[in-house]
């Protein structure tokens, strides 16, 4: 029963960064990190293999490290959320919710900017 709850909460995580990989306004890298965390507690194969990955691997291994995320990943995503809070402001949603929304995002990249680089 240990191993399935880690397997289902791997698999829920996976599928959450393929629909990232499709979706702007959708991370992918935190489902992995979450993905190989899980895996990790009872999937080693499935750890194994993201760890290998030749895209997201690096990312992974940076982040399991040193908490490192690289510059591009940084600047890209201060370019989706600075994207997604000009539509924000733009689409005519409540003045208290854009304020909150771009006040998160504040808060996330700020501390996104903090995380060593690889």
């Amino acid at each position: 029963m240990h191993t399935l709850f880690w397997r289902s909460i791997a698999v829920t995580a996976l599928l959450l960064a393929a629909v990232g990989l499709l979706l702007p306004v959708m991370p992918t890298v935190p489902f992995l990190l979450l993905a190989a965390w899980a895996a990790s507690r009872g999937w080693p194969e499935l750890e194994e293999w993201l760890l290998n990955h030749p895209e997201y691997g690096p990312h992974i291994s940076a982040w399991r490290e040193n908490g490192a995320v690289s510059r591009r990943a940084k600047w890209l995503a201060t370019a989706m959320c600075g994207g997604s809070a000009t539509f924000l402001w733009l689409s005519g949603a409540p003045l208290a919710f854009a304020a909150g929304v771009t006040t998160v995002f504040v808060v996330v990249l700020t501390w996104l900017w903090w995380r060593p680089e690889p």
